[in-house]
């Protein structure tokens, strides 16, 4: 049995590792255990709690499921069935890289980043430190007179330069970071008030940016548009996103797909 299911996953995977000898020492264990924590490691940090864990847990459980019902077939020699078996087990493997498309360029845009251990909200590249103080100054002043006036306002703080936020829709504008030039751009009635503004390093890059909006069902139905495209930014690129609430005034924050209150 164990030679007629080493043989079809030999021809699944193409792998010549099963044409060895069953063995098993202290150095596999030890490679093992590498990979269990790495899969470990990397599902804490870009899949738990959103809304892809449920997606992870079935098909993984699809896998072992058929993993199992192919050393079956394989056992009582159920050919066609078991061809079947592994054109599905290769469908699946191919099927995640379409499902799991935005974790995957989280995941790559995290490995991108200079430092994976900076969890800071602002980054701003080559400037001094008295400049990013006042960066910092101009955006708060800026949100706290919109949440003071209840002005809706979504501010995406880019970590990592992603043109793609800006490039198809949205107003290249590339100036200073000033706190009359936020409230102008998020005053009531106006072209790009309704939409993202974008910051990166000290720089005002965009405005009027319309930004990919979460899925999570779980999401309560309070939390309008700016608040839902605030999430789905955040879920998909590694930036934070500013969010003034028009109806309450409230602030919040959301970063790697989470929201909070401030």
């Amino acid at each position: 049995m164990i030679d007629r299911i080493l043989d079809f996953y030999r021809k699944t995977f193409g792998s010549e590792l099963l044409s060895q000898p069953a063995t098993f020492s202290i150095k596999d264990f030890v490679q093992i255990l590498l990979i269990v924590l790495i899969v470990i490691y990397f599902y804490m940090k870009f899949i738990r709690n959103t809304q892809a864990e449920k997606l992870v847990r079935g098909i993984l459980f699809f896998v072992i499921t058929a993993w199992l019902f192919s050393a079956v077939l394989i056992y009582f020699d159920f050919k066609i069935l078991g061809q079947i078996a592994q054109y599905l087990l290769i469908g699946i493997s191919l099927s995640m890289v379409i499902v799991f498309q935005p974790e995957i360029r989280r995941l790559l845009v995290h490995l991108g980043q200079t430092s994976l251990v900076s969890k800071n909200l602002f980054i701003f590249k080559n400037n001094s430190k008295i400049q990013k103080t006042n960066v910092v100054k101009e955006i708060t002043e800026a949100v706290k007179y919109c949440s003071r006036v209840k002005r809706g306002a979504l501010m995406v703080l880019q970590k990592s330069e992603d043109k793609s936020l800006y490039n198809e829709v949205g107003t290249y504008i590339n100036a200073n970071i000033t706190t009359e030039l936020i409230l102008t751009i998020f005053f009531p009635n106006t072209p790009l008030h309704d939409g993202a503004m974008v910051i990166y390093n000290d720089k005002i890059i965009a405005a009027g940016v319309l930004l990919p909006l979460t899925e999570d069902p779980k999401l309560s139905w309070r939390y309008g548009t700016r608040h839902r495209a605030a999430i789905g930014a955040s879920e998909t690129s590694d930036s934070a996103c500013i969010v003034v609430s028009e109806e309450t005034g409230d602030i919040s924050i959301a970063i790697d797909g989470i929201l909070k209150k401030y």
